[in-house]
C-alpha cells in the first residue's frame, strides 16, 4: 500500500519540477520589460503658437531582448506611459495626426544614439485632454560583447507640420539593459559583381514627314463685360484664438457686368499649403468683405463654399473663390480692394484686416437703387483698376496699369483657409502642456 504513494509522490515532484522548468524558459525568452522611468522635461512650442516653453513630466517604458549576440538586429520599443502634457483648450487634434519620434541613449560595450519614430497614429484627442502618443520603435545591431543599457533622451511632437521638441532637464535613468555575447552577426556573401549587358546598336529612325499645319486664329479678347483686376500683396494683421500674426497673400479682384451690377469673383492666387493629415468636409469657411473707394464707398461682402470633400494628407489645401455681387452706390470710377478676411475653420475664427489698402480694380459704375452707400471716400487710394473696355478704366485718371505696391513680405498668408484652424491653432495644441498652467 505504502509503494503506490510513493510513486504517486515521486511523480507529482516529477511534474512541479517539469513545470518549473517550463516557467524559467518562458522567463529567459520573454523580451526584458523594464521598470517604469520618469523624468523632468522641458518642450518647446512652435515659434508660430508665440507661447513659452513648459515643464512637465515624462514617463516611458523601454522593451528589448535580454540577451543579444553580435551583429544581431534586435528591436526596441519605446512606449509612452505618460507625455509632459495635455491638450491645451484651442482645438481639438483629429485622430492620426501626431507622430512622435526621439532619441534613445546606448551606452556602456557600444555608444551610439538610436533613433526611434512612431506612426501617425493617434485617437480624436480633445480639447484639455491627455496627450495619447503611439509607441516608437528603432532597431539595435550590437558591435561588441558586453552589457548595453538604454536610456530615453530628447523626443520631438509632430502634428499637423509643427514640430514640439522636449528636452530632459536632468539626468535620466537606465530603462533596460541588454547583455551582448560574441558568436552573431553573419559578415554575408558578398554580392558578385554583374556582368555588363551589351548595349544594341539603336536602329536609326527615319525623320517624319513635315506636316503642314494651319496657323492659329489669334485668341479673342475677353468680353468687354469681363473686367481682369491686377495681383496685388495685401498686408494683414490678424486676430486668432491664440494672439495676434501677421502675413502677407497675393490676391486678385475680377467683376463681370450683370446690367447696372458686377459678379465679384475674389482669388487667392496659390495654395496656402499641402495638407499635413486629413481633413473632413465641410470644416473650412472663408469670407471677405471687399473694400470700395473712389466714386463709391462702404463693402461688398463675397464669400466661398465650405470644402465639399475631405482633404488627404499632402494633398493641396486650396482657398476657393470667394464670389459676392456688387451694386453700385454711385456714378463714376470705383475702386474695389481686398477688404477683413475672416476664417472659420474647425470650430475657430480667424479675423484678419489689410494694413494698407491695396487696389485691385478700378470700374466705370452707374448708381443703381439700393446700391452700396456712394459719395466721396478716400479708403481705395488713387491707383486705377487693370482692366479695360466696357466701362473700365485702365490705371485711373492718367491710364496705365497700377503701381506696384505690394507688400514688402511675399510670403503666402498663414492665417487663411484651414492654416487658421491647423498650423497656427495646433502649433500651441501640439506642444506638452503642464495641467493648470494656461495657455496665452
Amino acid at each position: 500500500m505504502n509503494e503506490p504513494r510513493r510513486v504517486i509522490r515521486g511523480a507529482g515532484r516529477g511534474t512541479a519540477a517539469i513545470a518549473g522548468a517550463g516557467l524559467l524558459l518562458a522567463l529567459a525568452a520573454a523580451p526584458v520589460r523594464a521598470a517604469e522611468v520618469s523624468y523632468a522635461t522641458e518642450c518647446v512650442p512652435p515659434a508660430i503658437s508665440g507661447l513659452p516653453p513648459v515643464h512637465g513630466t515624462t514617463k516611458v517604458q523601454i522593451t528589448a531582448p535580454a540577451t543579444a549576440k553580435v551583429g544581431e538586429e534586435v528591436e526596441v520599443v519605446w512606449k509612452f506611459v505618460q507625455a509632459a502634457s495635455k491638450n491645451p483648450d484651442l482645438i481639438d487634434l483629429p485622430a492620426d495626426s501626431v507622430q512622435p519620434s526621439g532619441t534613445l541613449k546606448v551606452s556602456g560595450a557600444q555608444t551610439a544614439a538610436l533613433a526611434m519614430q512612431g506612426p501617425r497614429k493617434n485617437p480624436p484627442i480633445p480639447k484639455g485632454g491627455a496627450m495619447v502618443l503611439p509607441d516608437m520603435k528603432g532597431t539595435l545591431k550590437p558591435t561588441a560583447a558586453g552589457e548595453l543599457t538604454l536610456t530615453p533622451d530628447a523626443y520631438a511632437i509632430n502634428a499637423m507640420s509643427t514640430d514640439t521638441k522636449c528636452t530632459p532637464e536632468a539626468p535620466v535613468s537606465a530603462a533596460a539593459t541588454i547583455k551582448v555575447t560574441e558568436g552573431g552577426g553573419d559578415p554575408g556573401t558578398p554580392t558578385p559583381t554583374p556582368t555588363p549587358t551589351p548595349t544594341p546598336t539603336p536602329t536609326p529612325t527615319p525623320s517624319p514627314t513635315p506636316t503642314v499645319r494651319p496657323t492659329p486664329s489669334p485668341t479673342p479678347s475677353a468680353p468687354a463685360s469681363d473686367f481682369k483686376g491686377k495681383e496685388v500683396q495685401v498686408p494683414y494683421a490678424c486676430k486668432t484664438p491664440i494672439g495676434d500674426r501677421t502675413a502677407t497673400s497675393p490676391v486678385q479682384i475680377d467683376a463681370k457686368r450683370d446690367g447696372g451690377n458686377f459678379d465679384l469673383t475674389v482669388r487667392f492666387k496659390k495654395s496656402v499649403m499641402d495638407s499635413p493629415a486629413s481633413i473632413p468636409e465641410d470644416s473650412v469657411k472663408p469670407s471677405m468683405e471687399v473694400a470700395l473707394g473712389g466714386a463709391d464707398h462702404g463693402t461688398v461682402h463675397v464669400e466661398g463654399p465650405t470644402n465639399a470633400q475631405p482633404i488627404a494628407a499632402g494633398d493641396p489645401i486650396e482657398i476657393p473663390d470667394l464670389k459676392g455681387t456688387y451694386k453700385p452706390g454711385a456714378s463714376g470710377e470705383a475702386t474695389l480692394s481686398p477688404g477683413v478676411l475672416t476664417i472659420q475653420a474647425l470650430g475657430t475664427t480667424t479675423t484678419c484686416t489689410p494694413t494698407k489698402s491695396e487696389v485691385s480694380l478700378a470700374l466705370d459704375t452707374t448708381a443703381q437703387p439700393g446700391g452700396a452707400a456712394g459719395g466721396t471716400s478716400t479708403g481705395g487710394g488713387t491707383a486705377g483698376g487693370g482692366a479695360t473696355g466696357g466701362g473700365a478704366t485702365g490705371g485711373g485718371a492718367t491710364g496705365g496699369d497700377l503701381a506696384d505696391t505690394g507688400a514688402e513680405n511675399h510670403g503666402a498668408l498663414k492665417a487663411l483657409g484651414l492654416v487658421a484652424g491647423t498650423a497656427v491653432l495646433l502649433g500651441a495644441a501640439t506642444f506638452t502642456f503642464v495641467p493648470g498652467r494656461k495657455a496665452r
